[in-house]
């Protein structure tokens, strides 16, 4: 007896150097930068890529589409990614696989707290961890068949997509000036100036946090901050 589901999708099916091939990821992540090296991962891996800035987005995106996976970031401009993580994760259906990203110490365990499959801490440029962590979600079906070489491969971002960010928070600090912007540009920047390897701005970033955590006037760090997103966006910083 023929036992084929005829309704059943027909995925095309993954190779050793394309293991997410016929996957498709939704990246909720409002940071450019860190979205162009998922779309270079994902390029690299053989999956599609959607992209979705906020949870808002996010929330339109996914009434009309059904990714295969969706990735994402905890801090986003209007919440928190926890809560989205939450509704997937009880969801029916639900993406086949639900992982959060962060560059923050507590987001591993907020994700998987909330439902998460799995983690992909920032910054996220390993293609082999890239592929690893999605591949030990999946189901044995969409595994690729044989031996499969790790790939030793780094993903780099154009840096007009760092431009961009510092486009980006420049405009929010001159639009709004009040706590909670303070704490996303904080959040926001130290996440970047890390994967950009930028350790001054992420010094000030950090600086920023603190004093806001503190319940301090953080007037000073703010102008240092911003002082360093104009110099960025000036002179184009090289990473």
């Amino acid at each position: 007896m023929d036992t084929t589901d005829p309704f059943a999708p027909n995925y095309p099916t993954p190779t050793a150097n394309r293991p997410l091939l016929g996957l498709t990821v939704l990246v909720i992540e409002d940071s450019r930068f860190a979205c162009e090296a998922m779309r270079l991962l994902c390029l690299r891996s053989g999956a599609r890529i959607r992209r979705a800035d906020s949870l808002r987005a996010a929330r339109r995106h996914l009434q009309v589409y059904r990714p295969t996976i969706a990735i994402i970031d905890l801090g986003l401009p209007d919440g928190n990614g926890v809560d989205l993580i939450k509704d997937l994760a009880e969801a029916s259906p639900r993406p086949e696989v639900v992982l959060g990203t962060s560059g923050d110490d507590f987001g591993e365990a907020a994700a998987l707290g909330a439902g998460a499959d799995g983690f992909l801490a920032k910054p996220i440029t390993s293609l082999a961890g890239f592929q690893e962590t999605i591949l030990a979600c999946l189901p044995a079906e969409r595994q690729p068949t044989g031996p499969r070489a790790v790939s030793k491969e780094e993903i780099t971002p154009d840096p007009i997509a760092f431009h961009d960010d510092m486009a980006h928070v420049a405009d929010v600090l001159e639009e709004h000036n009040d706590e909670r912007t303070l704490d996303y540009v904080a959040q926001f920047l130290s996440g970047v100036a890390r994967s950009a390897q930028d350790p001054r701005l992420e010094q000030a970033a950090v600086a920023l946090a603190k004093k806001r955590a503190q319940g301090q006037s953080a007037s000073s760090e703010t102008a240092v901050l911003a002082g360093l997103v104009q110099e960025r966006l000036t002179h184009r910083m090289a990473i």
